[in-house]
């Protein structure tokens, strides 16, 4: 007899109802047939999983109506409109955004609030993050909240949430999480860095789906990337894997705040692109939306700034493809508009640079996302305990 114990049936239930709940929720409505399909159960045991989930109020069935085809429609699950909802937050250096993203990836409602001139302290933004709950409540039909996660550009410990080292926010060992979770009360509160969630919902259910290997390039005042490795997250051994932005570049190159010369931002981060359009620092967006708009116009100095810009983020980018060899790049933030506007200088320097047959293979794109990949990716850790136990799902109460 086999010393591991037999499954119980309440866990069974519990798995099956993760692999329904999960379908519904990376692809949304999908009829009971394909769920069948998909999961290799019964009729009976997915319409019992089914009415399981609905009872919990996390998904809706509804039966189609009209068409031509003949016989009995197969209900069709979808993700309950006022069911549970993610806090998912996104901290840069001159907003904080906060977003309820349902099941299903909905963005339900947002709240965009400046933080003023100068970088956040954490008890900062921990009180516009507890400020917008009820803000955003008031923006969503029913439901009530799973969680808080925020992306932060900075290092994360994932197991407490102290944010290492985030050098353009100017907070080195700060426990945020800790802070934010003192003030968030029941909601279970999660921290990452905005790469690594970046990807994460990319490679989920966005530019990255169907690539085992791909990688996040995020381009703001910093820069950084997150990894995926066989489908699987590279953090590194406590949490720097991605900190592409302070590869040294050129040791007599420009200063960098992170103490080095010659880092890879100082050639391709926000401000590095606005100093070489003649334009005025620290970035902001609405500078930022300005250089971009003279570049696709073709004006001088923005467009020979974007070119230059690009052609450093090849040979930055042909370097993560000869260490990784990843099948999919993707470029967001402002490093998408760079790529939008300079795709031919950045594919030409990552084929000058890169290993032939790595550089060859790889795919460049831009985010599904758009500027959300961070906090798409936030919502995504912010429901992984309802999804891997729909089960346990109670609304928890706010602070």
């Amino acid at each position: 007899m086999s010393s591991a114990a037999a499954a119980r049936p309440e866990a069974i239930r519990q798995h099956n109802l993760a692999l329904v709940l999960g379908e519904v929720h990376r692809d949304g409505s999908l009829s009971r047939a394909e769920l069948t399909a998909r999961l290799g159960l019964s009729r009976s045991t997915i319409g019992a999983l089914v009415a399981d989930l609905t009872e919990l109020g996390l998904v809706e069935e509804l039966v189609p109506t009209g068409g031509a085809r003949a016989g009995r429609p197969s209900h069709v699950v979808s993700p309950h409109p006022r069911g549970p909802y993610a806090i998912a937050v996104d901290v840069d250096i001159a907003h904080v955004t906060t977003a309820a993203v349902g099941l299903g990836g909905a963005v339900l409602g947002r709240h965009v609030l400046d933080s003023g001139p100068r970088p956040s302290s954490p008890a900062a933004v921990t009180r516009l993050v507890v400020d917008s709950i009820p803000v955003l409540r008031e923006m969503v039909s029913g439901g009530e909240p799973v969680g808080i996660a925020v992306s932060v550009p900075g290092t994360v410990d994932r197991r407490t949430g102290t944010v290492g080292f985030a050098p353009n926010l100017e907070w080195r060992n700060e426990p945020f999480g800790a802070l934010l979770q003192s003030a968030a009360g029941s909601l279970p509160v999660d921290v990452g860095n905005d790469a690594d969630l970046a990807v994460l919902a990319e490679h989920s259910r966005g530019a990255g789906r169907d690539c085992a290997d791909v990688v996040y390039v995020i381009g703001r005042v910093g820069v950084g990337a997150g990894i995926i490795v066989n489908d699987r997250p590279l953090l590194g051994h406590d949490g720097h894997a991605g900190e592409i932005g302070h590869n040294v570049m050129d040791p007599a190159g420009p200063e960098c705040h992170c103490g080095k010369r010659g880092c890879l931002e100082t050639y391709i981060g926000d401000n590095a692109l606005l100093a070489l359009a003649g334009m005025p620092t620290p970035a902001t967006e609405d500078r930022m939306r300005a250089v971009f708009a003279a570049a696709r116009a073709g004006e001088a100095p923005a467009l020979p700034a974007v070119r230059r810009i690009a052609e450093s983020l090849g040979r930055g980018l042909a370097e993560l493809v000869n260490v990784l060899n990843p099948e999919r790049v993707i470029l967001g933030g402002t490093l998408s508009e760079v790529f939008a506007v300079a795709r031919a200088e950045v594919l030409t320097a990552v084929d000058r640079y890169a290993m032939d047959a790595p550089g060859q293979t790889v795919q460049l794109c831009q985010p599904a996302f758009g500027v959300d990949s961070a906090l798409m990716g936030a919502a995504e850790v912010a429901f992984k305990r309802l999804l891997e136990a729909p089960l346990s799902w109670r609304a928890p109460r706010a602070g």
